[in-house]
């Protein structure tokens, strides 16, 4: 246990000594993220790369800006904690259950077929209602909300050993790994699927004993760590949408300029924007290779999808808000807002592009 721990505490606490020679001369801004400090194999590290080439130029030096990545400083929870203050690490990425211990409301990006595509995800992270939606971390968090990745693609695909998925009746009886996430137990027992709760690092054991029948994760999850040697079949159903919310430490931000300010808010949307298409490649390119590997895959269509929303989303709205607690209200202009902006997006294109 102690062998765990002592690494990140050292590395936290030689933080403020690495930064302090270059304190003198600039703003140090540093960032954690769990994701490997990888430029081919996620979309967090290379947007991060890019923001930190424009916020130093756009400073002219001001701002430094250090990537911590492969969960070097601790778990999402123990960064997150950290950029509340502020003084040894000023920025993290946390994903929803982490990010929902922190501000509660985020919970309803748990909410089941939210999105059919990446530009009604991409339009809605990026548009203003969210953006106001977010604002509640600053008073709340003493985090500043700066964007939305979407957590190794955004939508997930099942994998099972028993059959392929291609409608609701083949979930019937299937026990699924979910994250200790009740809103996803919710989600499944009302597919008629079983859900057992498990850790990440017990998964894989799980499939492998039939404590398990299966597991949901982003394509590029489910190839990365070779689901294929323990499940056959695999279908992409996008029924969960993970993200990664982006954050920065309120007391620190507002410790600069106006145009260092800037400086971050504008690199962090073009960072944001590189992550998106890099997250859609790479889930396209995972998605292939898993249909490579596994023994069956299957695309579902959307109304198969559509079906099984009507019979998710009610049991997952009556979890949220009688369960978890978020107002009734609240839940229906968040729902009403995603549905908004898909038919936006559809309609704008259409009187763009269309005949």
């Amino acid at each position: 246990m102690h062998s765990k721990k002592f690494p990140r505490l050292a590395a936290l606490a030689a933080l403020p000594l690495a930064m302090a020679a270059v304190q003198a001369q600039a703003e140090e801004m540093a960032i954690a993220t769990i994701l490997p400090e990888n430029m081919s194999n996620n979309e967090v590290y290379p947007a991060l790369i890019q923001f930190k080439n424009l916020v130093e130029t756009r400073t002219d030096g001001e701002i430094t800006v250090s990537i911590f990545g492969n969960s070097q400083l601790g778990s999402e929870v123990e960064t997150a904690s950290e950029v509340q203050g502020g003084r040894t690490l000023q920025s993290t990425i946390i994903t929803t259950g982490a990010m929902s211990s922190f501000y509660d409301d985020y919970q309803l990006m748990t909410a089941p077929f939210i999105f059919d595509n990446w530009r009604q995800a991409w339009a809605f992270f990026d548009g203003d209602w969210f953006a106001d939606f977010m604002s509640g971390t600053v008073e709340e968090t003493n985090m500043r909300y700066l964007g939305t990745f979407d957590d190794g693609g955004g939508f997930v695909a099942f994998t099972n050993n028993e059959r392929l998925i291609k409608t609701v009746e083949d979930l019937e009886g299937l026990n699924i790994r979910t994250e200790e996430n009740p809103g996803h137990v919710a989600i499944m027992k009302s597919l008629g699927a079983s859900a057992t709760p498990l850790p990440w690092g017990e998964v894989i054991t799980a499939l492998e004993t039939g404590l398990a029948d299966g597991q949901f994760n982003a394509p590029v999850l489910n190839t990365t760590f070779n689901f294929n040697e323990v499940t056959d079949y695999t279908t992409l159903t996008g029924h969960v949408y993970n993200s990664a919310a982006w954050l920065v430490s309120e007391e620190w931000f507002q410790s600069l300029t106006e145009q260092q300010q800037e400086a971050i808010v504008t690199s962090a949307r073009e960072a944001i924007a590189i992550g998106h298409g890099m997250s859609g490649a790479l889930a396209t390119a995972s998605w292939v290779e898993s249909c490579e590997r596994f023994k069956e895959c299957y695309i579902m269509p959307p109304e198969e999808r559509a079906r099984m929303a009507e019979i998710a989303t009610p049991a997952w709205k009556e979890w949220i808000v009688n369960d978890f607690g978020i107002e009734e209200e609240k839940v229906d202009a968040f729902l009403a807002e995603v549905k908004r902006v898909g038919e936006e997006v559809v309609e704008s294109d259409m009187a763009n592009y269309g005949p």
